[in-house]
């Protein structure tokens, strides 16, 4: 799913090509995609685009009339700068919006279609799609806040980092950065940590959000943000699985829940102990290796020995 970083790489370049502009057509080919329905659609097309404002993990387009619209990617949903008027192809494509200067595309590769647009008029309206988690680069994100945020439900780290209610535009993949750079484990409770661990995660969270916005500038330049996606090579754990980490060179392991995992370095974050998958540790119950070096032992013993000639 495109987090914060992805999504202002996204509001970046969108501001250089529609901003003052009208959006003259909206396409739709997705009847799962449009969520609202008063005011109809058809009320944006010929309204200008005076802001693009960033909604927890959803791109707002600010219109005339105070009409917003509401674009949430999900997990699958991607952005295409096009030609004007380039049509909607596949079964991927979702929607076209026409503007003076070219065609913004909406893709989704899923076979889910989470994506979802809304159009909503005011400023209350707009409110209601917001998710209300502390703003990561905002001024209000002091140490106090972050702690209340953080403490609010005991939960662990991964869910808490990850809930926007919460933390506003941290995912997946950035959760797992963040806390390979605090060096905490993804399954540490909340209120287990204590001062020092709450201030090293409050400035490794808002270290790994603007490291990432700067480096997503500088690889998309003046284009537009076409390779969006949650692995990338200059990634220390995130989707490295087996890998080594690029702080001690263990390899990076992982746990899987659901539709989602989270990746951590044994050694940097866990005191060499390894997490238990939630269904590999049932299977193996006291048999799970609870560290690196039982895995590798485990490994060993499972390999076929050669036959002897």
């Amino acid at each position: 799913m495109p987090e914060l970083p992805d999504i202002t790489a996204y509001i970046d370049a969108l501001e250089k090509r529609v901003l003052n502009q009208p959006l003259e057509k909206v396409r739709i080919s997705s009847p799962f995609l449009l969520r609202s329905f008063d005011p109809p659609i058809s009320q944006a097309e010929g309204k200008t685009v005076r802001e693009l404002r960033r909604l927890g993990k959803r791109i707002v387009f600010v219109l005339d009339d105070n009409l917003f619209l509401v674009l949430h990617l999900m997990i699958a949903g991607r952005l295409h700068w096009k030609h004007k008027g380039a049509a909607i192809t596949g079964k991927i494509g979702l929607a076209a919006f026409d503007f003076p200067s070219g065609t913004l595309l909406l893709t989704e590769a899923s076979t889910r279609k989470r994506a979802s647009l809304y159009l909503v008029r005011g400023e209350n309206a707009l409110a209601e799609h917001q998710p209300g988690g502390l703003e990561l680069l905002d001024r209000k994100n002091t140490l106090k806040a972050f702690r209340d945020a953080l403490l609010k439900e005991n939960r662990t780290l991964k869910r808490a980092l990850t809930d926007p209610h919460l933390f506003s535009g941290i995912g997946n993949a950035y959760s797992d950065e963040i806390l390979h750079r605090a060096k905490l484990s993804p399954v540490t409770w909340t209120t287990r940590l204590n001062e020092e661990e709450i201030k090293r995660l409050h400035e490794a969270t808002r270290a790994v959000m603007r490291e990432w916005i700067e480096r997503l500038r500088e690889q998309t330049g003046a284009g537009f943000p076409e390779n969006v996606t949650a692995f990338r090579p200059e990634m220390a754990v995130h989707g490295k699985f087996g890998k080594p980490c690029p702080v001690c060179g263990t390899p990076v392991q992982r746990i899987v829940y659901a539709e989602n995992e989270a990746n951590y370095c044994p050694a940097c974050q866990t005191e060499g102990r390894l997490l238990a998958d939630r269904s590999l540790s049932r299977l193996l119950k006291s048999d799970w290796p609870r560290t690196l070096e039982e895995l590798e032992e485990k490994k060993a013993a499972m390999r076929p020995t050669k036959e002897k000639r």
